[in-house]
């Protein structure tokens, strides 16, 4: 079972951020060096993507990570604490979405997603929970938390995003499997983050499609072309979540002085869709209870006890 414990985020935490060329990350650094009294380790693949940031700012540290490396993931994190001596927040935003006919599409267009999408938040969070568990206590801070970016499309999925989809349920099933290994003592909290419609950069430069279209799907009335029509209405993202709701978002989150859930929907279109989304899967489970229940696999009122609390 995650961490039932209330969070209390320390008036100087400090902050590790993934993916802060633009969008999300660019809006919670921003947010952090210049409106509150925290510290913020704000990465990008080139530093010169953080010139927003400035240069001489006591609480800011700019780091180059591609996330796609180990060794600079593990460097990345003792700079932050050469620097500021331990890490409170980790924040895995890094991240793209690839768009297109997923027929068509190829092997290494689906892995490299995964490199970054998945397995960066993967080998992050991995050197994270060290830092959490063993660093911080050295400066009399116990633990932390560890947020994970992924979107109202990690529960329900759209066409034509078949990879980025995968890559988002497989982070938000690594994130929740992880939080019920730990230790309630080492005071370390996961959280998942859905954000609904943004106005970020998914919709633009981390937008990526696939580089060939199957002759199959050019209709203009097939799912995918429906759907990048949708994505490229204006008035339609004119209600969109713009990067500082979000950020505000996670800063009230764990500003708030109580228990985080392992996942948060951010915005009322991600709230609206997960829980349609819920509604729907539950109600298709009920008209398969006879039908699933005819083939055994009961393991008892003990087994189910004690899989049930672990689960």
């Amino acid at each position: 079972m995650e961490n039932q414990a209330l969070y209390t985020l320390p008036p100087d935490a400090v902050w590790f951020i993934t993916g802060c060329s633009s969008g999300i990350g660019a809006g919670l650094a921003t947010r952090l060096a210049t409106q509150t009294t925290n510290r913020v380790v704000a990465t990008a693949r080139q530093v010169s993507a953080l010139s927003y940031l400035e240069d001489d700012a006591q609480n800011v540290l700019k780091l180059a990570l591609d996330v796609t490396s180990s060794e600079a993931i593990d460097k990345a994190f003792k700079k932050a604490i050469g620097r500021f001596g331990r890490v409170d927040v980790v924040v895995n935003n890094a991240g793209y979405t690839l768009m297109g006919d997923t027929e068509s599409s190829t092997a290494q267009e689906g892995r490299e997603l995964f490199d970054t999408n998945f397995w960066g938040a993967v080998e992050v969070t991995k050197r994270a929970l060290g830092v959490l568990r063993d660093e911080n206590p050295k400066t009399g801070q116990r633990g932390g938390v560890i947020l994970f970016v992924s979107s109202m499309g990690g529960f329900i999925t759209t066409p034509g995003s078949a990879y980025y989809h995968a890559s988002k349920f497989a982070m938000e099933g690594f994130a929740e499997s992880v939080a019920k290994e730990l230790d309630p003592n080492w005071n370390i909290h996961l959280s998942v983050l859905q954000p609904g419609g943004t106005t970020t950069e998914l919709l633009g430069g981390s937008f990526k499609a696939t580089a060939t279209r199957h002759p199959a799907y050019v209709a203009a009335n097939m799912p995918t072309n429906q759907m990048l029509g949708l994505l490229g209405n204006m008035e339609i993202r004119k209600g969109f979540s713009s990067a500082d709701d979000i950020a505000r978002g996670m800063w009230e989150l764990l500003t708030r002085g109580k228990k985080i859930p392992i996942r948060v929907p951010l915005g009322k279109d991600a709230w609206d869709m997960v829980m349609d989304e819920t509604v729907d899967v539950k109600k298709g489970f009920e008209e398969l209870r006879e039908f699933s229940n005819s083939f055994g696999g009961s393991m008892g009122s003990e087994g189910r006890a004690v899989f049930s609390e672990l689960s």
